[in-house]
């Protein structure tokens, strides 16, 4: 299974706008929590799960994803191809990154603010595992 982005839209009227995914299923997610990263400046770069699944959301400002399949968990090559996405407030895109990748996260505007799903609660398995921004490129 590869990174998939669940497409999210937009609504506006005169009373005002509504983002949605009616497509979106989440009967998976046990935990949930928001990232901000003090300055576009910052990447928080590498971290994922064997085991674990993520869903990102952009629920103000944008952010720029990058996914990698390590080649091996415990010293990659740092040669891994990548996918990259661009998640933006203006619709509630899901981007689903299943279990065995690593992720890069950049804020591209200040005060972004990302929503982030997990399928397991914290701490129930042992599954993190974290690489310097210098093993792949960003």
């Amino acid at each position: 299974m590869k990174p998939f982005l669940h497409e999210g839209s937009l609504f506006q009227d005169h009373r005002g706008s509504l983002r949605y995914n009616n497509d979106f299923d989440a009967s998976q997610i046990k935990r949930i929590y928001t990232i901000e990263n003090q300055s576009t400046e910052n990447i928080r770069a590498w971290q994922g799960h064997k085991i674990e699944q993520r869903w990102f959301s952009a629920i103000n400002g944008s952010f720029l994803i990058k996914v990698i399949e390590p080649d091996h968990w415990e010293n990659p090559s740092g040669t891994n191809a990548s996918f990259e996405f661009v998640l933006e407030k203006k619709t509630l895109d899901f981007l689903h990154v299943p279990s065995g990748f690593l992720t890069g996260i950049k804020a591209l505007e200040e005060n972004s603010q990302l929503l982030v799903m997990a399928d397991y609660a914290l701490g129930e398995i042992k599954d993190e595992y974290k690489f310097p921004l210098e093993v792949f490129e960003f």
